[in-house]
């Protein structure tokens, strides 16, 4: 084996020495790249972290050795370099090496005035950052004539010392600040939140000073070329003469850099420098394969590059810039594919507010659904869809959402609650519809009766008021925001056509009706992996006959009832099988219990007597006959199919009347009908009987064949566990993790968001079962169940369709697990195509360096 010579204890950065950017930190290596690229970079030193740990315990260091590197009397900045950009460090700090004789020197070379200004900036970061004084001292320091003999004044007064004078000294002192500030327990806090290690390394970069003070042109800016929200080539940035660092960003009187009608540039002032700004651009561009901001500084017309790191960046512009880069041949397609985290594309789905924008924010929930919509508040479903029929964008506000709201929340642009968490009936319906939604304001209070909202600053907002609602932040925010569009563009395509050719799991779609299903085909879902048919009797004119149904007498009435439902049902099918055109379309009959469908108050009962031609009493007492303790564990899925076969009978028939007339039209589909809230196999058995017959019923009535097939959902333990016995009836299974996890852990969804965050603060569990898959318990069933079911029939498809379908984890967890498919809501298809791709290419590369 090779060995190397002990890295020393600093370094110069020239295109050979031994820099990493896990020894002397990101800022390092980058200048080594810049070197290489043959910019003009002013003399660097690198400092390795474990020189950085010495200085910091104590240790003295060799700061006469560093700055004899930059020759005789040199002024010299001091930098952070940690290993990771984003973990932050200590403040910079310039023109190391100014003392009285400097400043003398710098006088007669670049005027009195220049010479001042940079000796009383040198001494107040001196003071501040090394010697630890109070920024207030210098408050009321004027700047001009004086300024520096009072700085150097209230320096001697504050430290019973006079300002030092000898640069080694200055620079030592300087590198111990910085160093232990960076051991500090605040510093470890602030980085530790920003997702570094506890043993994160700094490494430090003491650089020649490039003044941006002079005779002819001289100042200092920075400078990018794509636009840091959309992503768009544009030149942005400021410059500002006679300065140095990021002054420019700051300062009122900065030139623009571009020709412009609001002012001054840098193109116009100095076109020569300008275009070498570009020329750099570029260059970094292809040799760093990354859009770079750069930080430079003129000195009497030389230019000089400080510093460049990677452009600041939305999801929007993230996807955008990585697409090009691809399209430019700088990187390949699968590197441009891992560069877009894939939660960040949520933000690309939806109107976003424009962060460059202000925020008046009134209340702060749970983000629960992403995207951004203003609209007027409304308290009421009645209220949302009276709204959407005058055409205006609502806000629905409830205390939590019910099952009866889902019309409301059809008609609405976003929804806002005071109760619930991610999982909540809030959340889950619009994440499926695509409608931002903040859930768990806890902070406002909601008066339904006088329809006010009543924010925690005392505000008062009435039905009619205009709020914005951001999903993606969890922010209720006062009148109507500035918004960006959605980011639908030709970017966002190529991208996610680029990851399907990588990943290795297929990716459906929840869809519950033709909007939805429009929707999975916009995202190209490769087929309808859930579709809940229950959401299709919320309707007006089907919810009526769906309670005519309920309040039947005789099984001859509920069918009668039913028949009615048919045509309406088979009108759904048809629809969701031409819009899919021929993808698989799953179809779970109906699940959730029949109280749903009944009004909840006095009132709606009453209408419903009157509708019913029923008498109050009697039309009450039934209600109360099918209300139960606990109706998510009661009559509901198969066990209404068994008890009331009708209606499975019926959606049945729907299902296979819309496959014929679907192929008649062109557009042939095998369906995949599925029985939910399975536990045991005779359940099975009995429900495919008389679908059996059903098939067969309609196969002679219409003298045609059609294949479908049928399948379980998996949602108790009980299924999981005897899922090999089970499978000897079902071509599928599809894991229903939301029930699943109800069920494993005896915790209901809608409620548990009111001890959840107690519950994962204090590592009762890692993360919110509900939101995150829980692979060590919930997964396991996955495992058994999957197992089992494929040494019974090894040809079993196997999907999970619960919310967790879209999340990164559960994707891997079920790649590994060989699941055929994930399902979710719509808008987390992409997610999915994406964060699969992701898996399949780590996987790849992981095998590569292996």
């Amino acid at each position: 084996m090779q060995k190397h010579d002990p890295i020393p204890e600093f370094i110069e950065v020239t295109p050979t020495a031994r820099i990493s950017e896990a020894v002397h930190g990101w800022k390092a290596k980058c200048l080594q790249r810049l070197v290489r690229l043959d910019l003009p970079v002013p003399k660097s030193v690198a400092l390795p972290s474990f020189t950085v740990r010495s200085i910091a315990a104590g240790h003295t260091a060799d700061a006469a050795g560093i700055l004899a590197c930059f020759g005789p009397s040199p002024l010299v900045s001091v930098r952070g370099s940690p290993a990771n950009l984003d973990w932050g460090g200590p403040a910079s700090v310039l023109n190391i090496g100014l003392n009285a004789a400097r400043h003398a020197r710098l006088a007669e070379t670049h005027g009195e005035t220049a010479a001042d200004a940079l000796y009383v900036r040198f001494v107040q970061a001196y003071a501040i950052h090394v010697a630890r004084l109070d920024p207030d001292l210098f408050e009321d320091v004027k700047p001009g004539p004086g300024a520096l003999a009072e700085v150097l004044r209230l320096y001697e007064v504050e430290t019973d010392e006079a300002f030092p004078q000898d640069s080694a000294r200055q620079l030592s002192e300087v590198l111990r600040s910085m160093s232990r500030a960076w051991e500090g327990t605040s510093a470890r806090l602030l980085r530790a939140a920003k997702g570094a290690p506890a043993d994160a390394a700094l490494g430090l970069v003491v650089q020649d000073m490039a003044q941006g003070f002079g005779q002819g042109l001289s100042g200092s800016g920075v400078i990018q070329f794509v636009d840091s929200v959309t992503g768009q080539a544009r030149v942005t940035g400021r410059y500002l003469n006679q300065s140095q660092g990021r002054a420019a960003l700051s300062a009122r009187e900065s030139l623009y850099l571009t020709k412009d009608a609001r002012g001054p540039s840098l193109e116009d002032v100095a076109p020569d420098i300008f275009a070498d700004l570009q020329r750099f651009g570029a260059i970094c561009r292809v040799g760093l394969r990354e859009e770079m901001q750069i930080e430079f500084t003129i000195e009497d017309g030389h230019l000089f590059v400080l510093d460049a790191v990677k452009v600041a960046r939305s999801a929007r512009a993230g996807l955008r810039i990585a697409v090009a880069l691809a399209e430019d041949g700088v990187i390949p397609k699968e590197q441009a594919v891992l560069r877009v985290e894939p939660r960040a594309l949520s933000e690309l789905l939806h109107h976003q507010v424009d962060p460059r924008g202000p925020r008046d924010v009134i209340a702060r929930g749970i983000a629960a659904s992403p995207g951004a919509a203003t609209g007027r508040l409304v308290f009421t479903s009645d209220a949302a869809q009276a709204s959407a029929a005058r055409g205006e964008p609502c806000i629905l506000v409830r205390k939590e959402t019910a099952p009866e709201d889902i019309r409301g929340m059809h008609s609405s642009v976003a929804v806002l609650t005071e109760r619930g968490g991610m999982t909540s009936h809030a959340a889950v319906i619009a994440r499926g519809l695509g409608l931002p939604c903040v859930v768990g304001a806890s902070d406002m209070r909601l008066d339904l009766r006088e329809r006010r909202l009543t924010a925690p600053d005392g505000r008062v907002f009435a039905e009619g008021d205009v709020l914005t609602i951001d999903g993606s932040k969890g922010e209720a925010m006062a009148g109507a925001a500035e918004m960006l569009p959605p980011a639908l563009d030709e970017s966002f395509r190529l991208l996610l056509n680029w990851a399907d050719t990588f990943r290795d799991i297929g990716v459906r779609a929840n869809a519950d009706t033709p909007a939805d299903a429009a929707t999975a085909r916009k995202f190209e879902a490769e087929g309808i992996g859930l579709c809940r048919t229950e959401h299709m009797f919320f309707e007006e004119d089907r919810l009526v006959v769906m309670r005519e149904m309920i309040f039947a007498d005789t099984p001859g009435d509920r069918a009668a009832a039913l028949a009615r439902l048919l045509p309406m049902q088979r009108a759904d099918f048809v629809q969701l099988f031409e819009i899919m055109e021929g993808k698989p379309v799953c179809i779970r009959l109906f699940d959730p219990p029949l109280h749903e469908f009944l009004p909840s108050g006095r009132e709606g009962l009453r209408d419903l007597a009157e509708a019913l031609d029923r008498p109050l009493s009697e039309v009450t007492r039934r209600a109360e006959a099918l209300s139960e303790v606990n109706p998510m564990l009661g009559m509901r899925g198969v066990r209404l199919g068994i008890v009331l076969p009708e209606i499975y009978d019926m959606q049945a028939q729907a299902i296979f009347e819309a496959t014929l007339e679907s192929a008649r039209r062109g557009a042939p589909v095998v369906p995949e009908v599925m029985i939910p809230l399975v536990s045991a196999r005779r359940e099975v058995e009995l429900v495919k009987a008389r679908i059996d017959a059903v098939a067969a019923m309609v196969r002679s009535r219409a003298k045609a064949e059609f294949d479908y097939k049928l399948g379980v959902m998996v949602e108790t333990p009980r299924a999981a566990l005897r899922a090999g016995e089970i499978a000897q009836h079902a071509a599928f299974l599809s894991f229903g993790t939301n029930d699943l996890t109800q069920m494993t852990y005896g915790l209901s969804r809608d409620d548990a968001g009111r001890f959840m965050n107690t519950y994962v603060q204090q590592g009762v569990f890692p993360e919110d079962p509900f939101h995150i898959l829980d692979v060590d318990g919930v997964g396991e069933l996955l495992l058994m169940g999957a197992e089992r079911g494929r040494e019974t029939r090894p040809d079993l498809t196997l999907s999970i369709c619960g919310e967790h379908g879209g999340n990164p984890e559960s994707i891997a967890f079920c790649r590994k697990a060989g699941f055929d498919y994930v399902s979710c809501s719509p808008y987390r298809v992409p997610m999915a195509r994406l964060a699969a791709a992701h898996l399949a290419l780590s996987e790849t590369e992981g095998r590569s360096n292996s």
